[in-house]
């Protein structure tokens, strides 16, 4: 079992508005007030990992160190065989100084070309620091392929061109609470949630509308 939080505070340790907003979104229903590094002033540390779990480690570390308060801290990417597992950990750096993922989609829908095999999976690692320099990591992980050209407006990075096993929409398609019940990250906090609060994940309750 792992230690709990004492005050309902965690410090989230993003940049990406996107990453918060869902961090936040599967957080709320705990009573769990996300606080963000950038609100806090905190820079964003170097990632100089070689996997999701090293720049997940570096991120929480930092961020709870510098603020004195547990700190979780979301590696994630998209992770494409046909291309040796590229983008990978490189997901947001394929996107460029700008974060602009259409380029980043574009870039990898050429470097596929003809290849014909179109499977990927995101993969999520989530890292707690405790002010203390304890850690507890968790993956998550979820299968489908990419279609072309990307589709919907919603999520962020590259939601819009990943089509999940079992579903006709894409990532960028989907209603919120349908993609939160079924994500790479919602699978990471799943297992968190049995660590760190002995219980298990409450899910979102899926529209019947939507069909990430």
């Amino acid at each position: 079992m792992g230690q709990k939080l004492v005050d309902g505070r965690l410090v989230i340790a993003s940049h990406n508005p996107g990453k918060l907003a869902e961090i936040a979104d599967l957080l709320q229903p705990l009573g769990i007030e996300a606080v963000s590094a950038g609100a806090l002033g905190l820079p964003e540390p170097a990632e100089t990992g070689a996997s999701f779990a090293e720049n997940a480690a570096l991120k929480a570390l930092a961020a709870a160190q510098g603020s004195g308060l547990p700190a979780l801290a979301d590696d994630s990417g998209l992770v494409v065989p046909a291309l040796d597992d590229q983008p990978g950990i490189y997901s947001a750096r394929w996107a460029g100084p700008g974060k602009d993922f259409r380029l980043a989609m574009e870039r990898v829908e050429r470097e596929l070309a003809d290849r014909g095999d179109r499977r990927a999976h995101f993969i999520c690692v989530l890292c707690l620091a405790w002010p203390d320099g304890r850690l507890e990591t968790f993956e998550g992980r979820v299968d489908g392929e990419l279609v072309w050209p990307p589709r919907g407006g919603r999520g962020f990075g590259y939601d819009p061109m990943f089509r999940p096993d079992g579903h006709d929409t894409t990532f960028g398609e989907m209603e919120p609470t349908l993609k939160h019940a079924m994500s790479h990250r919602a699978r990471a906090f799943e297992k968190l949630l049995v660590q760190v609060f002995g219980a298990a994940a409450r899910r979102p309750h899926p529209s019947t509308s939507a069909g990430r």
